[in-house]
């Protein structure tokens, strides 16, 4: 773990790669809990091709959306970490769209620090409301712990699937 306290900037494209990148590392526990929580033939179905073919694409679009404004955080020189808002403005919410943070520095104040940035934009927005959505499997308590720590209220939800 690396402990430096990052630079935010907005995306360039140059970054996307790296983004992509870091995010695939970042997510790859995430996404081997939430195969074990679901099961490996319900998985599959939401992933025929792999889980990072589709979450590759995913974070691509999220970075080419005109709907999302995208901010890196640098630390030693790379791309540390990244985090999406989309603004909601016929709800006046903003949303903490995706956020991801490269494995060399999870657990060094990163993630925190991109929250904190991405709710200070959605307040400069004039949103009253914010909100993030993350997963209730061992695989997201990192990410729990640090929306809980920025002061969001959980809202508990639960989805089910059944393999048939």
């Amino acid at each position: 773990m690396k402990s430096v306290q990052p630079h935010i900037r907005p995306l360039e494209d140059r970054d996307t790669d790296a983004v992509v990148n870091l995010s695939l590392r970042a997510w790859e526990p995430v996404f081997a809990s939430i195969e074990r929580a679901m099961g490996s033939e319900i998985f599959r179905q939401f992933h025929p091709d792999g889980w990072r073919a589709s979450q590759q694409k995913s974070v691509e679009d999220v970075c080419a959306a005109q709907k999302t404004r995208v901010w890196v955080a640098e630390a030693d020189a790379g791309i540390a970490g990244f985090v999406a808002v989309e603004l909601h403005t016929e709800s006046s919410i903003g949303e903490i769209y995706m956020l991801a943070v490269d494995p060399d520095y999870q657990g060094a104040g990163t993630g925190t620090a991109l929250t904190e940035f991405a709710l200070a934009r959605i307040k400069e927005a004039g949103m009253p409301v914010a909100m993030v959505e993350t997963g209730c499997d061992p695989g997201h308590a990192a990410a729990r712990r640090t929306y809980e720590k920025a002061g969001c209220t959980l809202l508990p939800i639960a989805r089910y699937f059944k393999k048939l």
